[in-house]
């Protein structure tokens, strides 16, 4: 079997452009991938025109380590966040195709599966008023649809610092949240590297008594000594890593210790194999793994792909409920979050198909999301 060419779709919303890449072969078999970009679509359509010239076309989609090797070393450059997302979506559909094949699911080629469901976190659910009221009715709602757990960042445009009023204001949202979902129910702490380390680590402390399930990328993630710094001053586990985008430069977060647990995304680390081996090196430094998640369900499914194989899976994120929810439909056999878990997948490959007539519906935009601008949190255009 041979690859014979790819086509690329394009699902556009306000705040994220949803890249979907369809792989044929001559054998008519067709597997598919999806990553999200922020800011950087057209790039990665770029880059994979000249990929399927130089390394796609011809190439055997069960030789997966070769092709995937091909992509990010045979161009000579450093692979950096554009080429790693190409080769996520490529790798992706590979496995499909493989799994296809041979009429298994792919976590039953990558060591058979660990778990039956996965466990889900809701995300995209505070698109609303930035006000207590208003964010304890949303997280009301989530719980009601089933969800045991939900991440939240309530620190506006904050930005290294947070002054005295807007530090209250965050923790009164945090309260008005906590409230809503009662104590059994995990509450994730983003913080979107927004801060210094002094600021993380007083907003930690302030934020304790609402007991945390973690404390997301308190720092930018460029200085490791700078996060190191924030794990040994607060007591809630660290999370981290879903803007590095090779599984080797999380080698010296492993040595630092600092981070409990690891968030890779898969369509931006080169892909399930790639997060599979980063997973095993975390586990062998007791870090858990809950990958990034801000895709759609064709993303959603390659991280479920993921979980089931891998024993030291978390939980894994879910924005599609709450954001954007009517873009599921551009995907058959969508999975979905039922009592707060995702139930895995025996059909073959990732087992969802791209509809390519209802991706149309939803063409490119200019999307545009900046964390330091005002109404950031309700994930509209501008």
């Amino acid at each position: 079997m041979r690859i014979t060419g790819i086509s690329t779709h394009v699902v556009g919303t306000p705040w994220r452009n949803l890249t979907y890449v369809v792989v044929r072969t001559d054998e008519g078999l067709t597997g598919v991938g999806e990553t999200r970009m922020l800011g950087r679509t057209d790039a990665l359509l770029g880059y994979l025109r000249e990929a399927e010239t130089n390394h796609i076309a011809g190439s055997d989609p069960f030789a997966v380590e070769d092709l995937v090797r091909r992509m990010k070393y045979g161009d000579y450059g450093r692979a950096g966040e554009i080429v790693m997302s190409g080769i996520a979506v490529v790798e992706m559909a590979c496995w499909d195709i493989k799994g296809k094949a041979l009429g298994v699911p792919v976590w039953q080629l990558l060591g058979g599966k660990v778990t039956d469901k996965v466990k889900a976190y809701a995300n995209g659910w505070y698109t609303t008023e930035r006000t207590p009221e208003a964010y304890h009715k949303a997280a009301q709602t989530v719980v009601e649809r089933g969800y045991r757990a939900l991440k939240i960042d309530p620190f506006g445009t904050g930005h290294y610092e947070l002054d005295h009023a807007g530090t209250r204001y965050a923790v009164s949202l945090i309260e008005a949240v906590r409230d809503a979902i009662g104590p059994d129910t995990e509450l994730m702490l983003e913080m979107h590297g927004r801060f210094s380390p002094a600021t993380a680590v007083r907003l930690a402390r302030e934020l304790a008594p609402f007991a945390p399930a973690w404390l997301e990328e308190p720092v930018p993630p460029e200085n490791l000594k700078a996060l190191e710094k924030v794990a040994a001053k607060v007591d809630m586990p660290i999370a981290t890593g879903e803007r590095v985008h090779d599984r080797i430069e999380f080698r010296e977060l492993f040595e630092s210790q600092a981070a409990d647990i690891i968030q890779p995304d898969v369509g931006h680390i080169g892909g399930i194999l790639e997060a599979r081996k980063l997973a095993a090196t975390a586990e062998t430094h007791y870090v858990q793994v809950a990958p990034h998640n801000v895709g759609g369900s064709v993303l959603t499914a390659a991280s479920l792909q993921l979980a089931a194989c891998t024993p030291n899976f978390k939980i894994l994120e879910h924005f599609n409920d709450f954001a954007d929810a009517e873009i599921k439909k551009v995907v058959r056999g969508a999975p979905e979050v039922v009592d707060g878990y995702f139930e895995v997948s025996h059909a073959p490959g990732l087992g969802v198909e791209l509809d390519v007539a209802a991706a149309a519906e939803f063409p490119q935009q200019q999307a545009k999301f900046d964390l330091w601008a005002e109404g950031w949190e309700q994930r509209k255009s501008g």
